[in-house]
């Protein structure tokens, strides 16, 4: 029996998805060639690269004027490239930190000009996400991280500012509804809600970028990649096909509105008995709790050998927390079902029987 995946990541993807493209390693397309082996600039995978961007451009409301690109390096190369793209020479940005990524993001940025940190929740490890702070109106852009797998925080929703917000939704695009005409820029590696690790996409409006005045590298320059549709260089095949399987499975089943529904029953599940359960006490904000990734601490620490020994018999996979954080965390993305999260919550229940 295929465990119960609560990895922070890579993500846990539906086995429908899992399926086909293990099928597709083999044969794909009917070609009686490896999807791994094809050519990018086959009619074949052109095929799947359009129909990708057709489908993050239907499930997320994409505006015109907004290109959807997908690029190697994973969400760590945007940090760079962000400010690269954005930041005027002599210019400045803006920063929101509120975790390990979204504070490697800003050191990036200082490499570039002036980088103000807008405000920080580091005070307190990270576990709140600050609010009612200012955003410079002379900024290139303010940049945030919506979720915060370490740190089990979220933003709820993103500051009105007529910057250009550019965001990093790494841990949970296609989660939720937004509203892609409030940003300049999203970007996303796959792993945790799109497929595997191996790919970044970058949903970008066209009019913002050619106006830093720096010389930007060809390969680091958002410009190259658009007009060569994704294909400047070789592409990360593998990735984008099972993304492509995923954003198919959430279209089939709903869409976004959809999913955003069991991912908070989800949340509202293992939350509840974090909070009925007196052995948990959660370690995020109770208004900024992540629903992709709930952390929690025992409350007795004594306990933790029995708890482990439980969760693993249950088969659960991927419990313990970082260890920035300590505890567990149970990252719930879109393909974990709710009978999962059930388990988990019914060895929490059994534990406080026992104790």
């Amino acid at each position: 029996m295929k465990k119960h995946n609560f990895s922070a990541g890579p993500c846990i993807l539906p086995q429908s998805v899992l399926q086909q493209a293990a099928a597709a390693v083999l044969n794909f397309d009917n070609l009686d060639l490896s999807l791994i082996e094809i050519s990018h600039r086959s009619k074949n995978f052109i095929a799947v690269v359009d129909e990708t961007v057709a489908l993050v451009k239907e499930l997320l409301g994409v505006p015109e004027g907004y290109s959807v690109i997908f690029l190697g390096g994973g969400a760590s190369l945007e940090f760079c490239m962000v400010p690269y793209n954005f930041m005027r020479q002599g210019g400045k940005a803006a920063y929101l930190e509120t975790g390990t990524w979204a504070k490697n993001a800003r050191i990036e940025s200082e490499l570039f000009g002036e980088t103000i940190v807008a405000a920080s929740s580091a005070d307190k490890n990270f576990s709140y996400i600050p609010k009612g702070f200012d955003i410079p109106a002379d900024a290139d852009y303010f940049h945030c991280t919506s979720n915060n797998t370490i740190f089990g925080t979220q933003m709820k929703s993103f500051p009105k500012t007529e910057v250009t917000t550019i965001c990093d939704m790494s841990s949970d695009i296609f989660s939720r509804a937004i509203n892609v005409a409030d940003f300049g820029m999203i970007y996303a590696g796959a792993q945790k809600n799109m497929g595997p690790a191996g790919v970044t996409m970058v949903i970008v409006k066209d009019e913002l970028l050619g106006k830093t005045g720096r010389s930007i590298p060809t390969m680091l320059d958002y410009r190259t990649h658009i007009k060569a549709e994704s294909m400047f260089n070789t592409p990360p095949v593998f990735p984008i096909y099972v993304s492509m399987l995923t954003l198919r499975w959430l279209k089939e089943n709903g869409g976004i509105s959809w999913i955003e529904g069991v991912n908070q029953a989800k949340a509202d599940l293992i939350y509840g008995e974090i909070d009925r359960n007196p052995l948990f006490v959660g370690t995020a904000a109770k208004e900024d709790r992540s629903n992709m990734n709930p952390t929690f601490l025992l409350t007795k620490p004594e306990l933790a050998e029995t708890f482990d020994k439980m969760w693993k018999a249950a088969g659960i996979s991927g419990l313990p927390g970082h260890r920035s954080v300590g505890g567990y965390r149970a990252s719930m993305y879109n393909a974990m079902p709710l009978s999962s999260v059930q388990v988990l919550v019914d060895v929490m229940k059994d534990l406080e029987r026992i104790a």
